[in-house]
């Protein structure tokens, strides 16, 4: 059998779920065709089966494949109406441009919960969070500023050295097995404020792309919110509709992804 060899510093689960969504969308697996069993793919990249598992949920909970029960894994039906959008991690979109992400941690602290807060955390009054902004960058330049909040209970697990190299849902993931398995996002607009602005290299005020998250355990537990400012001429978003096999104008058509597209630096 054919080894693939995973990089460094990418969770493993995720490379072998971008493998396999890559194959598909090549074209090598067609809708409803089998796709290789857990223990060949767990000898393709040399990893527990526990692993592929793990990257096989994350394809099924996103409608891209469907298992069934003694058969194994199948390849979805991409023009179904109840195909997922699929909003990606900073990490994974930067990877997936071809750029070399990087993070620098410019505030880590614990503060008292707004009422925002402890509504959208689910917390009591009088709670505590741990507030960590971030720069995230795209070959050394300033793409985005990040705003996060966490209950003390997870904020606890995080320390502000580790997350310059990596994602706080892969460290919770991968270090403590607590699985994020949904985002709810809203999308609008926000100005650079005086914090913020010097890192991100704008003017005080200047227009920027804001996306809102909350992010939630299997358990529908909230884990974080965060707050995530585009500079708005690195990145444009790019929307993909399409319309079903059968559809005619005039139908709904399903949203099939929505995913950042990062403008390159000038030569």
């Amino acid at each position: 059998m054919i080894k693939t060899t995973l990089k460094e510093g990418i969770p493993r689960h995720i490379q072998i779920t971008q493998w396999i969504r890559g194959q598909i969308t090549e074209g090598f697996y067609q809708p409803d065709e089998k796709l290789p069993s857990e223990n060949e793919l767990a000898k393709r990249f040399d990893v527990s089966r526990v692993t592929v598992r793990r990257a096989l949920q994350s394809l099924e909970n996103d409608q891209v494949i469907y298992r069934c029960q003694g058969l194994g894994s199948f390849v979805s039906d991409g023009r179904s109406p109840h195909a997922l959008v699929r909003l990606t991690d900073f990490h994974e979109d930067m990877v997936r441009a071809n750029m070399n992400p990087s993070s620098l941690v410019v505030r880590f602290d614990v503060i008292p919960a707004t009422a925002q807060l402890e509504s959208v955390l689910e917390i009591k009054p009088g709670s505590q969070v741990l507030q960590i902004d971030r720069l995230r960058m795209g070959n050394g330049s300033p793409v985005a500023y990040d705003r996060t909040w966490l209950p003390v209970f997870y904020g606890q697990l995080l320390d502000r050295e580790t997350l310059q190299d990596r994602s706080i849902y892969n460290i919770l993931e991968e270090e403590y097995d607590i699985q994020i398995m949904k985002g709810v996002y809203q999308l609008g607009a926000a100005v650079a404020d005086e914090e913020m602005a010097p890192h991100v290299q704008v003017q005080v005020g200047e227009p920027l792309f804001l996306i809102k998250r909350v992010s939630y355990t299997i358990a529908g537990k909230p884990v974080y919110f965060q707050h995530r400012f585009y500079r708005n001429d690195k990145v444009i978003f790019e929307m993909t509709l399409e319309r079903t096999k059968d559809g005619r104008p005039g139908d709904q058509m399903p949203l099939k992804e929505f995913v950042p597209r990062f403008i390159p630096e000038p030569k």
